[in-house]
């Protein structure tokens, strides 16, 4: 697979900008109802996480202070899983609905680890 070696950059960057977004897509239904609607009231908490998923999300899409953003965002997924889904009697992202938020929490905290890469404001 050493032809995907020269891909290893635009790769990392679609990795960046796609979850960015996903993200950024997860607070905008919790703060406007769009692009779908929120099936709950929000709660402070609730609220807090938008905004962060709002905010954090659109800055490691497009490369803005990504690192402390996805760390941010990584810290956030942790507490999400830990607070609502490890609570639901099993501790197994497949068991409790947390998939999603560990997966985030990972992706992020890789984010974080690495850096904006290509295709970011903060680009070296």
């Amino acid at each position: 697979m050493k032809f995907l070696d020269r891909f290893v950059e635009p790769i990392y960057a679609l990795l960046r900008i796609v979850t960015g977004f996903l993200f950024l897509c997860h607070g905008s239904v919790k703060l406007f109802n769009w692009p779908a609607a929120y099936p709950r009231e929000l709660e402070p908490l609730t609220t807090a996480a938008g905004v962060i998923e709002l905010v954090a999300g659109a800055m490691v899409m497009v490369g803005l202070f990504s690192r402390y953003a996805a760390f941010i965002a990584s810290g956030t997924m942790a507490v999400a899983y830990w607070m609502v889904h490890h609570s639901m009697g099993t501790p197994l992202p497949i068991g409790n609905g947390g998939t999603l938020s560990a997966l985030y929490c990972f992706a992020f905290l890789y984010i974080a680890a690495r850096g904006p890469g290509i295709w970011s404001v903060n680009a070296k």
